[in-house]
């Protein structure tokens, strides 16, 4: 079904980016979805994850090393580069400006998260209107599913975890009680889901 969806939906091959949102449950997901990803993967991943400013984090490092596409935490001013991976750092905001380039915010937290999932999420579709694939998973707040359905607003192509193979079911279940995902994926139909997209925008460029 997701093939199907992806070859007859016309926002795919015109797609700029993807973000991807999850919290709590989520990591190890997140984690195998970038470290299968195509070399020639031809987007790229913004990715956004709750996490703690006073643990240190290697996942970015440990990504690289294990991931066909290179793998980065987010920096003040990088442009977007397709077939790259940037991970939102802790304790920032991540916003993207109108002219591609990321941009780090220390701003409040919002739904007690900094990174927001929302903040960047409707950053992002602030900038690019309907050429945005979103990918909300697992999670233990309701961030991510006001920045989901902004996207889905903006006619973007939204993708939520199935809330019955979350392990944390809070923020899947708030974005589906709150708009209606263009499709709700198990954990291996997201595999999938991202293995089509690329040779769907590759057979397509």
């Amino acid at each position: 079904m997701a093939e199907l969806s992806l070859h007859n939906d016309n926002r795919v091959s015109k797609a700029k980016v993807v973000v991807i949102g999850c919290s709590a449950g989520g990591f190890t997901l997140v984690f195998d979805i970038i470290s299968k990803l195509p070399r020639n993967f031809p987007l790229p991943v913004i990715v956004v994850i709750h996490r703690s400013r006073k643990h240190k984090s290697s996942i970015e490092e440990i990504l690289n090393s294990k991931s066909k596409v290179m793998v980065r935490v987010a920096g003040d001013k990088d442009q977007l580069i397709k077939g790259n991976v940037y991970f939102a750092p802790s304790d920032y905001h991540l916003l993207l400006e109108p002219d591609e380039s990321l941009t780090l915010d220390c701003s409040e937290p919002v739904l007690y998260s900094r990174p927001s999932i929302d903040v960047t999420f409707q950053s992002v579709a602030d900038v690019y209107n309907e050429k945005v694939i979103a990918i909300l998973l697992s999670g233990a707040n309701t961030d991510g599913a006001n920045g989901i359905c902004y996207i889905h607003a903006k006619k973007g192509f939204t993708v939520v975890q199935d809330p019955e193979s979350a392990e944390v079911r809070t923020m899947p279940e708030a974005a589906i009680s709150q708009c209606s995902a263009d499709l709700i994926l198990s954990n291996l139909e997201i595999f999938s889901f991202m293995d089509n997209l690329a040779s769907t925008i590759n057979q397509k460029s």
